[in-house]
């Protein structure tokens, strides 16, 4: 029987790296509040703004721009969930997100293959998506799947339902997805609830969960904000993964860039928990540093590594559920 099965007990998880002490944390912390309170973040969504503002956030209408007190950030991680149950369609793949319990996912999403039939450099299509959630459900390495590659054949208007219905009848495993926009997120959870069997049965066993990504530094975009809110009433988890770059879109040091995104995760947070209170909610990251040669995002670097572990460090912190990038 697999580890992760064992719900509710305490285990080591593996290998244990400290990036910073219980004092640092709590520096980060409060570097962090200073941030949300004073400078805030921008969020491109009336919605969202009016959502917030009865949370507790303090609204700048004219520039966008929300505020949190403290206490609305504190009171927001204290309700979001510390274990998260990531149904698979078939229960012998369920997983159990909470502390000290380690997973893998696979990655995504690429936007180009070298086709193993003829050797060509191309972009992915719709039947590499169903390909690919077939080599995952395949793999018991992988314990939940991410859409690894994307329809570029479909329209980008309904690219992400095309997605979704390639994937999902493809593994009996939990899957996790970005869904575009609050309309698409809608009709792709209106698919996954026919397979589960109506919204009450996905509600209680959730089969699929969401990504998105706020834009750094210290922004929110219209779709972002949408997806937040639409996966929080659908009672569907929602990861909000920053993909700040150290030296680019965020401070060239380590401490910097990890206020930096983690004012943008808690943001997401507090959005999440003022649409629905006790929202499922993923501390996400795929954080780096930027390469300084070719302004590009340097993954798989030992920043990358470093950043991640220090990530995953405080979302055991504040008692989330992570999801980082690997070194």
């Amino acid at each position: 029987m697999k580890r992760y099965l064992h719900a509710g007990k305490k285990q080591n998880g593996g290998l244990g790296f400290q990036v910073f002490t219980e004092d640092e944390l709590n520096e980060i912390h409060r570097a962090t509040l200073e941030v949300l309170e004073h400078t805030g973040l921008f969020f491109d969504d009336e919605e969202a703004l009016e959502v917030l503002d009865g949370g507790g956030a303090v609204i700048d209408k004219k520039n966008r721009v929300a505020k949190f007190p403290s206490s609305v950030v504190e009171d927001a991680i204290d309700s979001a969930p510390s274990k998260i149950l990531l149904a698979g369609r078939n229960p012998k793949h369920d997983y159990v997100m909470e502390r000290n319990r380690v997973g893998f996912t696979n990655f995504g999403e690429g936007v180009y293959i070298n086709d193993l039939y003829t050797g060509e450099h191309r972009e992915t299509t719709k039947a590499d998506v169903a390909a690919s959630a077939l080599i995952a459900d395949y793999l018991s390495e992988i314990d939940v799947y991410e859409r690894a590659v994307g329809a570029g054949d479909m329209p980008p208007q309904t690219v992400q339902l095309h997605n979704a219905e390639a994937w999902l009848p493809n593994t009996s495993k939990h899957g996790f997805m970005g869904s575009g926009n609050g309309y698409l997120t809608k009709k792709i959870v209106d698919m996954a609830a026919a397979i589960a069997g109506g919204r009450d049965k996905l509600r209680e066993r959730p089969i699929i969960s969401f990504l998105t990504c706020p834009v750094s530094p210290l922004k929110f975009i219209k779709d972002s904000c949408e997806i937040i809110m639409e996966t929080a009433r659908a009672g569907l988890a929602i990861n909000v993964l920053s993909m700040a770059m150290a030296g680019g879109s965020s401070p060239v040091t380590l401490a910097g860039t990890l206020v930096d995104h983690n004012a943008e995760v808690l943001g997401g947070l507090v959005l999440s928990q003022s649409t629905c209170k006790g929202a499922k909610f993923i501390y996400g990251s795929s954080t780096t540093a930027m390469d300084l040669r070719l302004a590009t995002a340097s993954v798989g670097s030992p920043e990358c590594a470093l950043i991640n572990a220090a990530v995953a460090q405080m979302s055991t912190y504040y008692l989330l559920p992570s999801w980082v990038a690997g070194g």
